[in-house]
């Protein structure tokens, strides 16, 4: 039987069990759309932009208005800095109404809404304090309810770590989206993405409101932020960071998940990982697996990273580094079908592929008329979708791109909407943070 460490020993098997056992209850969600454009301009979100498609929950609609998340968080000491400047002692910390002392752990309750017949909702907030003085990590998964692998990968690292030997803090929520998660879906109950309307507003939608109460109560609250999510409708991810390499902090923690693919993405206006940025939160994003199943490869891979980087920032010591370089990619783009048919791949994630190399197939069942999809690159296959009947348009092989370039001041078109080009867009594709 699977042991629990005491410092979260309410959270027994079983009630991890009952939670990951819902999540599969209800199939019906599982193709859920999100609310049409026409339903008060709100987010059915299917990236149509080259490297958008990829992001798995990043693209962002402009749907309301959201607060101004810069003023949210205070911290002026870089990241890479934080554990030796920290000080000789550790403080109590501070948060949903308890103080978790140093060198102790603690599962909170962070509720932001209720049910149709007022019954509130409320998910775990693991906290774990160390004994020593240093920054605080912040880990978020299932902000779409239906990417299961971020869960396990909270489950794994917040149950791994002791407070007796880390410095700083570690937050993680395995279930943002409760509600979602609950139903099997990646949205709300409304339909709305909860990843589109980060830092949320008091007074604003269902959906803006839960994501200012979480922001506000939890997300402010961390020095750093690792955002979990997989890929989304039946397309999978390799293990990669998704990652503003302009900003200097974001860039210390890219360094430090050691053997895990790097890709530059600027994320939009109305995702976690924006608003978290914008407010001085250096954040990044996992991307990991597929949704809707509990990939151990992946999740086995996503831990490591983290343990690895939470090495890396000091805040633990441990003996062996994962330090295996992986590539960078400054640009990345998807390959798209020209014609409606089953698809059926010729390459695998993590595939390495030269210009005019074969992808796959399409395969019309009726004419059994073939058509083939080929790489407009040289690259890496870092996402993909999986076997399926698809239509014209469809996003079938996101390829990271084998360029010199490094990010400039200016980010490339092909890999960031502008704030107006959001505004004046009322649909785009939806893959998982960012798609």
């Amino acid at each position: 039987m699977t042991k629990f460490p005491p410092h979260f020993s309410n959270l027994a098997p079983a009630g991890w069990l009952a939670i990951l056992l819902v999540s599969f209850a209800n199939p019906l969600f599982a193709g859920e759309a999100a609310v049409d454009p026409s339903d008060n301009g709100t987010d059915v979100l299917e990236d149509m932009t080259e490297d958008l498609d990829s992001r798995s929950s990043e693209v962002a609609t402009k749907t309301e208005d959201l607060v101004d998340p810069i003023a949210m968080h205070d911290s002026s000491i870089p990241l890479a800095d934080a554990v030796s400047t920290a000080g000789s002692d550790a403080s109590p910390m501070e948060l949903l109404g308890a103080k978790v002392m140093p060198g102790t752990s603690q599962r909170l309750s962070w509720s932001a809404t209720e049910l149709f017949e007022g019954v509130p909702v409320s998910t775990p907030v693991l906290v774990l304090n160390g004994a020593q003085p240093g920054p605080t990590l912040c880990l978020t998964a299932a902000v779409h309810g239906d990417e299961l692998n971020g869960i396990e990968m909270v489950r794994r690292v917040m149950h791994d770590l002791s407070p007796d030997t880390v410095s700083g803090a570690i937050i993680g929520i395995p279930i943002v989206n409760v509600q979602g998660f609950r139903r099997g879906s990646r949205y709300l109950p409304d339909r709305r993405d909860l990843n589109r309307y980060f830092p949320g507003n008091p007074d604003g939608s269902a959906a803006a409101r839960i994501a200012h109460s979480f922001f506000v109560n939890v997300v402010a609250k961390c020095d750093a932020l690792i955002d979990l999510h997989t890929g989304s409708n039946d397309r999978a991810n390799l293990p990669q960071i998704r990652a503003d390499l302009r900003d200097p902090d974001v860039v210390t923690l890219t360094q430090g998940f050691g053997s895990m693919v790097i890709l530059h993405s600027t994320p939009a206006a109305g995702t976690l990982r924006y608003a978290a940025t914008r407010a001085g939160i250096p954040s990044v994003t996992l991307e990991a697996g597929g949704p809707s199943q509990l990939e151990l490869n992946e999740v086995r891979h996503g831990v490591k990273g983290i343990e690895t980087l939470v090495n890396t920032l000091g805040m633990i010591k441990k003996r062996s580094l994962w330090r295996d370089p992986e590539p960078v990619y400054y640009r990345s783009s998807w390959v798209r079908a020209d014609n409606g048919g089953i698809l059926l791949a010729d390459v695998s994630l993590g595939s390495t592929v030269r210009k005019g190399d074969l992808l796959g197939t399409i395969n019309d069942p009726m004419s059994n008329a073939r058509t083939e999809l080929r790489s407009p690159y040289s690259g890496r296959i870092i996402g993909m979708a999986r076997n399926q009947v698809v239509m014209p348009g469809f996003a079938a092989f996101h390829v990271g791109i084998q360029t010199v370039d490094a990010p400039t001041e200016v980010a490339d078109d092909d890999t960031v909407l502008s704030q107006q080009q959001i505004e004046n867009r009322d649909y785009v594709d939806d893959m998982s943070e960012e798609e």
